[in-house]
């Protein structure tokens, strides 16, 4: 199955590089391309029963000739069918030929979304079957794959059908004691099931063995790098220094109790026989960064090098500032930071070289740059990462190449329960810091739909004409076909028009090249931006205090806890922030979720509060945000399954700690892909 997808018929160079941009250039990896969701294929409606907003589908004669027209650089065809209850126009863009499909007197069934418009139905863009074809999908459930231009969901399904063909099945590797107990399908039924469910209960079965499947892999994954880091002795034992008690005390403000309890913890670490390997988990603006600060130049005091790796370069540079200020202003002149990112310049990046093999500097802040080849380090003592870097079996490889192990300390803003958190980040120790600075003042939220949006508009006006600045969420980075909901860029061209000439807004989006987005980062971080649209790519974003108000559309697309991360973006500053949750669906059932957001700004109670929400019937459209965002399976959703994959994995590596033996060998091959492709960068 690793064969490329190239040797499948019908893809040539130029489809090989659309399904490239999906991350497809394998025959496995197009399997493990799951639908997004499924089109339900139900039997016919009559026009007049047709509900406006719903998708489905009418058997109607062509009342008369299509007519074809032009607007906005698209061909515009339009038709109108009938049957005995009424009639409906229908409205196709870009699909000239279909004029000569569409002859007068002709049946068909058109199946799409019913809207309404100057009181007459219409459906825009719908899918056209002879009657005789839809029959054949009739009460079936086809699958709807995420798209790039180019890329259709039947052309999809049509290479994962060749794909299946070709190898009906494919071999089982979880022990057979394993699938009875926890009652899970053979893997060929799930892989061909995923894509071409029969029915719901078909999909539910095949799903259910993907979600534990991908769950147990990565638990046996961290697992076993848990008891191989276990085993590691710390080679860079630290002593307490009084630097890290003064700094303490000369800060501007008190740290909270979390904050002292989670310092404790670090600091034992660090002088303890084991290597370090801990988890700080606390909400956006809990005060991490400063803990990190105080391990890094616990470690300088000792005689080592310390480093501190973030996803982005403009959060590089702003953590390196941050850095910086307090070493000059506690005068420690004995700590040589510096800073190392992509963009260093050639002759830049071979000084910082010099001075981290020879052991000049102690203090290294940066991208994924600081653990690239070409980086020699003295005595690295201490690695911290974002989660968006988490330490995975690559990483750690890397470095031993460098010299010893160090210690590891993880930072994360995703507000886990800690049930969860305890199996998820198995390889760590976990600390909490479950208070926020008393001087971080609480963001005011609210719930509307999209009447309130002329007013939202109207307040971020007023925002900025008081020096502040705006984010905008948008679900897509452009428009999609099937798929409802605000996107970037658009949204950006259309507010571009709204708001004055002199209010400047921007588009931020992950297509972007980073060098792109650093630059965006940046002018919006100086005020040269005033209102930055944007996807979910602001999570890990830079700190801009001056932002005061974020609108999130389309906000029941997200997950609860992804909506508080994004939230936590404004009220860094001290001024008073505010977050606007736009909800593109009526539905009571959202609005209930949606409001446990409006009344608190705890995640680690939204977080508990979205997992008793969760039931098994939401299983797509809804996505946690981070590190932990599975390919099929979502930690809150899929909860019960986790903690089952979990005990699975205690009871295989109980038997077979390092799956050496000969009915593991295929598992074991398994979790060696997964960890490789699936959590390296976790």
């Amino acid at each position: 199955m690793t064969e490329k997808i190239r040797e499948l018929k019908g893809v040539g160079e130029k489809t090989e590089k659309l399904l490239a941009k999906l991350g497809i250039l394998t025959v496995e990896q197009l399997l493990l391309y799951y639908p997004r969701a499924y089109e339900e294929y139900d039997k016919c409606r009559e026009i007049k029963e047709l509900d406006i907003d719903k998708t489905a589908a009418i058997l109607g004669t062509v009342t008369g000739s299509a007519q074809t027209a032009q607007a906005r650089g698209k061909v515009i065809v339009t038709a109108c069918a009938a049957d005995a209850s009424g009639r409906i126009s229908l409205i196709w863009y870009n699909m000239a030929f279909l004029r000569n499909t569409l002859k007068r007197g002709s049946v068909f069934v058109f199946r799409g979304k019913v809207t309404e418009k100057k009181g007459r139905r219409q459906m825009e863009q719908p899918e056209i079957f002879l009657p005789a074809a839809y029959e054949q999908v009739l009460h079936s459930l086809q699958p709807v794959y995420a798209l790039t231009a180019g890329v259709t969901s039947k052309g999809l399904a049509k290479l994962v059908r060749q794909a299946l063909d070709r190898q009906e099945v494919f071999p089982e590797y979880l022990p057979e004691e394993t699938r009875e107990k926890y009652h899970l399908a053979d893997y060929s039924y799930a892989l061909q099931a995923i894509h071409f469910p029969r029915n719901m209960d078909e999909l539910l079965t095949a799903r259910r063995r993907l979600v534990f499947d991908e769950f147990l892999l990565f638990i046996l994954g961290i697992q076993m790098m848990k008891g191989r880091t276990e085993k590691e002795i710390n080679h860079f034992p630290m002593k307490k220094t009084w630097t890290t008690e003064q700094v303490l005390e000369n800060l501007p403000y008190t740290l909270t109790n979390a904050q002292k309890r989670v310092w404790y913890d670090i600091e034992s670490d660090l002088g303890g026989n084991a290597l370090m390997s801990r988890l700080i988990q606390g909400d956006v603006g809990s005060g991490k960064t400063i803990l990190a600060f105080f391990a890094m130049i616990m470690a300088a005091e000792n005689g080592y090098q310390a480093a501190l790796m973030v996803p982005t370069e403009v959060l590089a540079e702003q953590h390196f500032k941050a850095l910086v200020s307090l070493l000059e202003q506690q005068k420690l002149f004995g700590c040589h930071p510096v800073l190392l990112t992509g963009s260093s310049t050639a002759k830049e990046k071979r000084e910082i070289y010099q001075k981290i093999a020879s052991g000049e500097t102690n203090l290294i802040v940066g991208t994924h740059a600081l653990i690239q080849e070409r980086v020699q380090y003295k005595a690295l003592a201490l690695v911290i990462t974002d989660e968006q870097h988490r330490f995975g079996v690559k990483q750690r490889e890397a470095l031993s190449k460098k010299g010893e192990l160090p210690n590891v300390l993880v930072m994360s803003a995703t507000p886990i329960p800690r049930t969860l958190a305890v199996i998820l980040y198995g390889d760590l120790d976990i600390s909490v810091l479950d208070e926020l600075p008393a001087r971080r003042l609480p963001i005011k939220n609210c719930v509307v739909d999209t009447s309130y949006r002329p007013k939202a508009y109207r307040f971020m006006e007023r925002q900025i004409r008081e020096g502040r600045q705006v984010y905008v969420i948008c679900p897509m980075v452009e428009e999609s076909e099937g798929m409802d909901g605000e996107n970037v860029l658009d949204y950006a061209k259309s507010l571009s028009e709204i708001f004055p000439e002199e209010i400047r807004v921007a588009a931020l989006h992950g297509k972007m090249k980073p060098k792109q987005k650093n630059q965006i980062m940046e002018a919006f971080a100086a005020n040269e931006i005033q209102i930055l649209v944007s996807t979910t790519v602001v999570e890990v974003g830079v700190d801009v205090p001056n932002a005061t108000v974020m609108m999130i559309e389309n906000a029941e697309r997200f997950g609860l806890a992804q909506l508080h991360q994004l939230r936590g973006r404004v009220g860094r500053g001290s001024y008073q922030s505010y977050c606007i949750f736009m909800q593109g669906s009526g539905e009571k059932e959202i609005s209930r979720r949606l409001e446990i957001l409006n009344k608190s700004n705890d995640g680690f109670y939204i977080a508990g509060e979205d997992l008793k929400l969760r039931g098994p019937g939401d299983l797509f459209g809804i996505r946690q945000s981070g590190v932990l965002e599975f390919r099929i399976g979502d930690i809150y959703n899929d909860a019960k399954i986790l903690h089952e994959a979990s005990e699975a994995a205690g009871e295989i590596l109980a038997l077979d700690a390092e799956l050496s033996l000969a009915q593991n060998a295929l598992l074991r091959e398994k979790v060696s892909l997964h960890t490789q492709g699936g959590f390296e960068n976790l």
